[in-house]
């Protein structure tokens, strides 16, 4: 009789200890999830933002249809993507073709006195500034949650439950190279 309380006993704490396991991969990925939606808050942002940065564009820059496309297309895309994932890789390619603006206006110095061009800009650089730190309240959300997924005996029932590792909304590989140049100073 005794044996029969003692298995008892371990198989509660055994699904007791498997229930803790689940509840906290759940508040993780939910975590992630919310940290998510303060990137989505300023994607949005970002995103009614770009039309009116490409307008002011356009009259100055006919000959660069090119660049002006790609940014209009990238920003379809961000829009139109649904999942995390899916609008990750489509926010890689809006910030690519963004910077690929800047580096055009450049060769614009009439575009660059434009008052509403500078406010739009920098509107733009505010919602990248912001942007960035809701990007590192995420990836630590999701490295959290990543370590979580892995860490024994966690990883045993992860996968069980439908848990994996996410991906991390970095800067991309075009931006990363531009980063890890040292900036040029002109006098």
């Amino acid at each position: 009789m005794s044996g029969m309380w003692i298995a008892i006993i371990i198989v509660a704490v055994i699904v007791i200890w498997v229930i803790s396991i689940y509840n906290t991969l759940v508040r993780l990925r939910e975590n992630r999830e919310n940290a998510f939606a303060d990137i989505d808050v300023q994607l949005k942002q970002r995103h009614d933002l770009v039309p009116q940065l490409v307008n002011a564009v356009k009259g100055y820059m006919e000959h660069e249809a090119g660049t002006l496309q790609a940014v209009t297309t990238a920003r379809q895309a961000a829009v139109g993507a649904s999942s995390v994932n899916e609008k990750i890789a489509a926010e890689k390619d809006l910030t690519s073709a963004l910077s690929g603006l800047n580096i055009q206006v450049e060769a614009y110095p009439d575009l660059k006195a434009s008052s509403n061009f500078m406010q739009l800009q920098t509107e733009l650089s505010d919602i990248e500034n912001k942007l960035a730190a809701v990007r590192r309240f995420f990836n630590s959300s999701t490295k959290e949650l990543n370590v979580s997924v892995q860490k024994f005996p966690n990883v045993i029932f992860a996968g069980m439950f439908g848990f994996k590792q996410e991906p991390m909304f970095d800067v991309g590989q075009a931006e990363r190279v531009v980063l890890d140049k040292a900036p040029e100073v002109k006098f």
